[in-house]
């Protein structure tokens, strides 16, 4: 055969639960006598449909991107959005999955969260992202079950839980304005009081996800409440009446995106657009936090799905390619960086896991006041780290691919750009470093993680993993009493690297107590070599001169 009839083959995705042994480990080790056997079949099913059916689907679906048609031909304003058929298919078959019901109906007490996280998790890489709408619904869910009036539970809980794709909803979350995204305080969005004891909305949107949904929770300030976030409340609206029209909203164009091409993304107005308040007026932003963690921990949840669908493509594109006489999987050095990219994603997949175990134990009552001040930090925690890491080993994949990574109609581009919305999405990592300090203030969520921390560490059977994470927490304690001394300027310029530090020195202690459960070469070997090439010390200092002039 000459090089001109040569033809690379790609390579070819298996079921997506058999080919992830860490996750059946896991699962095992976390999972209540019996539960594993139980669900183990749908997670299977799952993994079948996410390597067969779902990447048809998710294929469609990019090919052919959301359309806004403002007006129908006889110039009637409809400002309809056509999305693919494959994207319809995503949302049926999270509905009868019970992708959003799994972890309401708490058949398996704090355990359900865990499980559903577990189905997410195996949806998202093959989902053309419709992972979106479902973390928007599932935070629209807790916080109507935590503080929507019993109308609401009726109506909307219900729709957002079910199982049956006719009766299933989707929600968006429409917090972004002109003014900025995180920074909640300057939504200029007016409620204004009706007759008939609701409200309608009148405001600009800047960024909303999820347009076709059902339903959306948004930030509104009433007339008359005070300026800043502490006027703010949230409210629940429906985006169309009985009739199919559209409730005085004005969509005025889809965003055209770096990546989640299939995912339509509007810009759009409220014009008087009916709304009801959730859980009276006031305190909207602590109200809409709880959606926050919900959608946080989803995005975490998709950042390592993603980094181990890219890992898994390089890893079997290695068995089948060859340079310079040897298949790539018997180069060293190509093997080394597999390893390396494998090694993070197990880090950050501990992480996330342990983040959602504490999730549904706070949802069903059985958290301490200490796991729930751990939630509190670990959420932002682990979005914020799974976030950036996805960004790293997503490019690395393109590498191993060399020039295929970058040729767009192999889909591997594709990995990378829907990968950067994961750092942005739900808080960017200097957003999020900032709510770590909050939560140290607040909750005192710095000492329940040094708590946890040394109660974790006592109990490793591991003496070079104890010494190594212990002396790197001391180290990073002293820091950040020295950061407190030198004033709020000096703790909050460096939150990123203490965030990060403290996230590195949180996940070494979580995988070397797996691999003490385990007993598995790969965990002990992943344990190890996160202690020794991860860089468990930050030296805080205070604030420089600037760079920047």
């Amino acid at each position: 055969m000459t090089n001109s009839e040569f033809f690379q083959d790609s390579p070819v995705l298996k079921n997506q639960f058999t080919q992830d042994p860490l996750l059946s480990r896991y699962l095992k080790k976390r999972l209540p006598d019996g539960m594993a056997q139980e669900i183990f079949p749908h997670l299977k099913e799952l993994g079948d449909l996410a390597a067969g059916p779902m990447l048809a689907w998710a294929d469609e679906a990019e090919r052919n991107p959301p359309v806004h048609v403002p007006y129908d031909p006889w110039g009637r304003r409809i400002d309809e959005i056509r999305v693919a058929g494959g994207w319809k298919k995503m949302e049926e078959l999270a509905a009868k999955h019970g992708l959003i019901a799994a972890g309401y109906e708490r058949k398996y007490s704090e355990f359900s969260r865990l499980y559903q996280m577990s189905m997410l998790y195996l949806y998202h890489s093959s989902s053309a992202i419709f992972s979106c709408p479902l973390a928007m619904t599932d935070g629209a869910a807790r916080a109507v079950e935590l503080y929507g009036d019993a109308a609401m539970k009726s109506r909307a809980f219900r729709h957002l839980t079910s199982r049956d794709p006719a009766q299933f909803w989707t929600s968006g979350q429409w917090m972004t304005e002109k003014s900025g995204g995180s920074d909640v305080s300057g939504t200029s969005t007016v409620a204004k009081r009706e007759a008939s004891g609701g409200y309608s909305l009148w405001g600009v949107k800047w960024f909303t996800s999820a347009t076709t949904s059902q339903m959306a929770m948004t930030l509104a300030r009433p007339e008359g409440a005070e300026a800043g976030s502490r006027g703010l409340s949230l409210f629940y609206l429906e985006l169309r009446n009985p009739q199919g029209q559209l409730q005085n909203i004005r969509i005025h164009r889809l965003k055209d995106k770096l990546g989640t091409k299939a995912l339509p993304t509007a810009e759009l107005s409220l014009e008087g657009t009916p709304a009801q308040v959730v859980g009276g007026e006031g305190q909207g932003v602590r109200k809409i936090s709880s959606l926050f963690n919900i959608t946080r921990i989803y995005n975490a949840i998709c950042s390592i799905s993603q980094m181990r669908r890219g890992i898994e493509l390089a890893v079997e594109y290695s068995k089948i390619r060859t340079a310079f006489g040897r298949k790539l999987s018997e180069h060293p050095l190509h093997v080394q960086t597999l390893s390396d990219l494998q090694l993070e994603w197990m880090g950050c997949f501990q992480l996330v896991m342990k983040a959602v175990e504490l999730l549904g134990k706070e949802e069903c009552g059985k958290a301490s006041e200490t796991e729930s001040a751990l939630l509190r930090v670990l959420t932002p925690l682990a979005k914020l780290y799974c976030g950036k890491a996805v960004v790293s080993v997503s490019s690395e994949v393109l590498e191993c691919f060399g020039g295929a990574g970058y040729v767009e109609d192999t889909g591997l581009p594709k990995l990378l750009r829907d990968a950067q919305v994961l750092a942005i999405w739900e808080g960017t990592t200097n957003v999020l470093s900032l709510d770590m300090l909050r939560a140290f203030e607040k909750e005192k969520s710095f000492e329940a993680i040094q708590k946890d921390l040394i109660t974790r560490l006592k109990g490793l059977r591991n003496p070079e993993a104890q010494k190594i994470l212990t002396e790197a927490l001391n180290h990073l304690g002293f820091e950040f009493e020295s950061a407190l001394k030198a004033g709020p300027e000096a703790l909050s310029g460096n939150a990123r690297g203490f965030a990060m530090t403290l996230t590195r020195i949180y996940i070494g202690s979580l995988l070397s107590e797996f691999a003490d459960q385990t007993g598995d070469t790969k965990d002990s070997l992943a344990a190890r070599h996160w202690l020794l090439h991860r860089n468990l010390r930050c030296d805080l200092k205070a604030i420089q001169q600037s760079l920047i002039d």
